[in-house]
C-alpha cells in the first residue's frame, strides 16, 4: 500500500525533492575544459597510470548492477588495446570515438565510444575470425541503459555517464559537415567536429525542453500518456522550447496544445540533462486556470487529474506506471506527492 504524503499545497517553497541533486545533475568531476585544446590530449592522458576509460556502445554503458545499485566499469588507460588507440591512420568507424571527459584528483577520465557494429561477429578468410578488439570489449561486458541506471549510480559515475552518452549521441548524429556535406572528424578531445574539406568547426548542441507538474486549485496533479507508450504509463507533460520563446511561454503553450488546459502562474523547480539524444529538461510547476481536458490525440492520447490518494490507489492497482527514477518527471511527481513512490 502506498502511503500518501504531502499535506500542504504544492505551491510552497519547500518540497520533498532536493532539486540540486537530481539523478543526472550530480556531476562531481571537473571537466577540464582548458585541456581540450592541447594537442592529442586523449592520446596523452591514455599513457598516464591514473587514467580511467569508460565504455559506450550503442548508447549503453559498460556497467554492473541494476536499478537498486550500479556502478560503471572502467578500463585502465594504459591497458587499452593499441589497435583502438586514437589515430588518424584508423577510421573512426573502426576504432570508435575517443572523448576527454575531465579529471579528478586521481587522474583523467575518457570515454571510448565503440562502433555500432563492434558486437557483430566478423568472418575472415577461410572462416578464421579476424582480430577484433572492439568486438572483444563488447563481448566482455554487460551493457546497460543510463535511463535505467542513472538514479542508481554514484554522483561521480552519473555525471560521467551523462556526459559520455550525450557526446556519443552527438558524434553519431553528425558525421558530416552541415555546410558542405563532407566528412567531419573529432578534435579537441571530442568536443568539436572539424570538416575535412573546409575546416569549419561544429560543436555539441543541447535542446531546451520544459517539463511541468500541472496542478489545479484543488492541488490535483495532471498526468498524460504519450501515444507511443504502453497502456498505463503516465508522466508529466513536456515539450521543446521553440526559437525565440521564453520558458514560461513554452510551458503554457505546450500544456494548452497537448491537453487544452490553460496555465496561469509558472514556477521554476530545477533542471537536468536528458541525453536521449540532447535535451536539457527544465522542470516547472504550472498552475492551471482551467481543468477541462481535451487531448490532442497526436502526442498525448490520455490525460487525467489525480489526487494524492487517487494516484496511490492507481499505482497499487497497477493501472498507472510512473516514469523511471532517473527522470526529472519522477522527481516532479514525487515532489508533489510528498514522498517516494514505488517502482524503478
Amino acid at each position: 500500500m502506498v502511503a500518501v504524503g504531502g499535506g500542504e499545497s504544492y505551491g510552497g517553497v519547500m518540497g520533498y525533492v532536493d532539486w540540486d541533486t537530481l539523478p543526472l545533475s550530480r556531476a562531481t568531476t571537473g571537466r577540464g575544459a582548458h585541456r581540450r585544446t592541447e594537442p592529442d590530449v586523449v592520446a596523452h592522458v591514455l599513457t598516464e597510470e591514473g587514467t580511467r576509460v569508460l565504455l559506450v556502445h550503442r548508447g549503453r554503458l559498460a556497467a554492473s548492477g541494476d536499478s537498486g545499485g550500479a556502478e560503471l566499469v572502467f578500463v585502465a588507460g594504459p591497458a587499452t588495446d593499441p589497435a583502438l588507440a586514437p589515430s588518424k591512420d584508423v577510421p573512426e568507424s573502426q576504432r570508435g570515438a575517443w572523448l576527454y571527459l575531465g579529471e579528478d584528483d586521481a587522474g583523467a577520465f575518457v570515454a571510448l565510444v565503440l562502433p555500432d557494429d563492434a558486437g557483430v561477429p566478423a568472418v575472415g578468410l577461410e572462416g578464421i575470425a579476424p582480430v577484433n578488439p572492439a568486438g572483444d570489449l563488447v563481448a566482455a561486458h554487460t551493457w546497460l541503459s543510463l535511463r535505467d541506471l542513472g538514479a542508481a549510480l554514484s554522483a561521480r559515475d552519473a555525471g560521467l555517464a551523462t556526459e559520455a552518452v550525450a557526446l556519443a549521441a552527438w558524434h553519431a548524429a553528425h558525421p558530416r559537415c552541415p555546410r558542405c556535406g563532407e566528412p567531419t572528424e573529432p578534435v579537441h578531445g571530442g568536443w568539436v567536429r572539424r570538416c575535412t574539406n573546409d575546416a569549419s568547426e561544429h560543436y555539441p548542441r543541447t535542446d531546451p525542453a520544459v517539463i511541468m507538474a500541472v496542478v489545479d486549485d484543488g492541488d490535483r496533479l495532471l498526468l498524460g500518456r504519450a501515444a507511443q507508450w504502453a497502456p498505463g504509463k503516465f508522466s508529466t507533460l513536456a515539450g521543446y522550447v521553440e526559437p525565440g520563446e521564453p520558458l514560461e511561454a513554452a510551458v503554457r503553450r505546450e500544456v494548452l496544445e497537448e491537453v487544452g488546459v490553460r496555465i496561469g502562474a509558472v514556477e521554476y523547480r530545477g533542471s537536468q540533462p536528458w541525453p536521449f539524444p540532447a535535451s536539457l529538461m527544465l522542470g516547472f510547476v504550472a498552475h492551471a486556470t482551467s481543468t477541462e481536458i481535451h487531448v490532442d490525440g497526436d502526442e498525448v492520447v490520455d490525460a487525467r487529474w489525480f489526487s494524492r490518494a487517487g494516484l496511490a490507489e492507481a499505482i497499487d492497482a497497477g493501472s498507472v506506471v510512473l516514469p523511471s527514477r532517473t527522470s526529472i518527471a519522477r522527481s516532479l511527481i514525487e515532489d508533489w506527492f510528498g514522498a517516494a513512490l514505488p517502482g524503478a
